[in-house]
């Protein structure tokens, strides 16, 4: 076993701004325990969720000090007893981890590590867990998003943005995606949006009714609740209703919005997907990959020692474009 193998990883002592995020050279490798894998990482997923974690104002907080990071690829360096589906040698990609994703190795529980299919590469790979999985939990377990809806993604540049276009897309609905630059915007219809709008404009709102006919959309994809969940209410047609995916402070709304419409808001977090409601998601993501709608566009890429800088950036930026990714 690795037992005796020294990592590099980032590790958290104390909840803070980007500055406690600490690069160690001298952590032990972790071992596998029962039905847990052992992977060497290649890549790790960037995600928003890390910086809320990290700052200490996350609902869930983990003991200190941890590892951030969750979404990882790799290949498989070691098994624990009981697992029968994964060997060493393997090509995966992980939805969580036990030890922590922003380390050279990490080890997670088998259940959350999927094969990684040859079509795609490691920086890929890392991109799949929270974006995709969050995309589908959005649009099918809560929206009950149906082809022929119009389904509108405020957001759809960045990393969930881009699944959901691509997934809304290749499941038969009419998708409308915002972004806050020309290049974002180019992305956006590179990957499955049928319209896409700069949500910088002043008329960006109009614009997006006008391309309903008058009749609002169906589905909203929310990033950034706190700066559009009044506008969105707006723009909902009859029986909409508004995903909250992410949101970064609190926002005045006039409840009567939801009453003329019947709309609704409702909220998103994958830590609540239940077993079942993962595989089955899995499931569709592997048909993704095959029918060849289901790409992860990397953005930004990082070092693990420049991981301060990309928590500054991923919240900071001007407009995103593809998935921010850490490279081991």
């Amino acid at each position: 076993m690795a037992t005796s193998k020294l990592m590099r990883a980032i590790r958290v002592s104390e909840f803070g701004a980007p500055s406690v995020l600490k690069l160690c050279t001298d952590l032990p490798v972790p071992s596998p325990r029962q039905k847990q894998v052992l992977i060497r990482v290649h890549a790790c997923g960037v995600n928003p969720v890390d910086t809320y974690i990290r700052s200490g104002s996350y609902a869930r907080k983990p003991s200190l000090p941890y590892i951030p990071g969750s979404d990882v690829s790799g290949v498989v360096e070691a098994v624990g007893e009981g697992v029968h589906l994964l060997r060493a040698g393997d090509r995966v990609f992980a939805t969580g981890t036990v030890t922590g994703g922003y380390a050279e190795y990490t080890v997670a529980s088998e259940d959350t590590v999927h094969k990684l299919p040859d079509s795609l590469d490691y920086k890929q790979g890392a991109a799949l867990g929270v974006p995709y999985f969050t995309a589908y939990r959005a649009l099918v377990h809560k929206a009950h998003a149906k082809a022929g809806e119009t389904v509108l993604i405020h957001g759809a540049s960045g990393g969930v943005g881009i699944a959901a276009c691509q997934m809304a897309r290749a499941f038969g609905l009419t998708v409308l995606g915002t972004a806050g630059t020309s290049e974002g915007m180019k992305l956006v219809l590179s990957n499955g949006a049928h319209l896409a709008f700069n949500h910088r404009e002043k008329d960006y709102l109009e614009k997006i009714k006008d391309a309903t006919s008058g009749q609002g959309v169906n589905v909203i994809i929310e990033m950034l609740s706190n700066v559009n969940l009044s506008n969105d209410l707006q723009l909902l047609g009859l029986g909409g209703r508004v995903m909250i995916v992410g949101s970064r402070g609190p926002i005045e709304i006039n409840p009567r919005d939801t009453m003329m419409k019947e709309t609704s808001i409702i909220g998103v977090a994958l830590y609540n997907a239940t077993k079942r409601e993962t595989s089955e998601c899995a499931a569709a993501l592997f048909a993704g990959m095959e029918a060849g709608w289901l790409k992860p566009v990397i953005g930004p890429q990082y070092s693990l020692d420049k991981v301060a800088q990309a928590h500054e950036d991923i919240i900071g930026s001007s407009g995103a474009s593809g998935k921010m990714i850490l490279i081991m």
